[in-house]
């Protein structure tokens, strides 16, 4: 047997599905059903002054994407053991297309979030 990366690639990849949906949506909990904001918006590990206006924006992040990763895992095996497609996976470069935009466009969306919510002072400061 020989050792194919393309194929170690393709198992970390989706592997790497289980702990992130987990983490997405153990977050998007958090901030919806137990109303906890000291992840939100994070910049540098602290969280904005108002963590409940950007609440929504963050919990709906976590909650889509944690969705999509859930929807690969149960895909993938699915469209194998049986070959019923319920999305994108009819091969290697479709299912690992989606599972790669959505960890890109979450932490992008996260990073966006985060510098909205800690908005940096423009001007000269006023204090004396």
């Amino acid at each position: 047997m020989v050792f194919d990366v393309y194929i170690a690639m393709t198992w970390i990849l989706f592997l790497a599905l289980f702990p992130m949906a987990f983490f997405w949506l153990r977050r998007a909990h958090r901030i919806f059903i137990q109303r906890d904001y000291s992840e939100v918006a994070l910049k540098k590990g602290e969280p904005p002054p108002n963590p409940e206006k950007w609440a929504p924006f963050t919990g709906s992040l976590n909650l889509i994407a944690g969705v999509i990763a859930v929807w690969i895992i149960i895909g993938i095996p699915v469209w194998i053991a049986t070959g019923i497609r319920i999305g994108p996976f009819h091969n290697f470069d479709a299912w690992s297309a989606m599972a790669g935009s959505t960890i890109w466009i979450k932490v992008f969306a996260d990073f966006i979030i985060g510098r909205h919510a800690h908005p940096k002072a423009w001007g000269k400061s006023k204090q004396k």
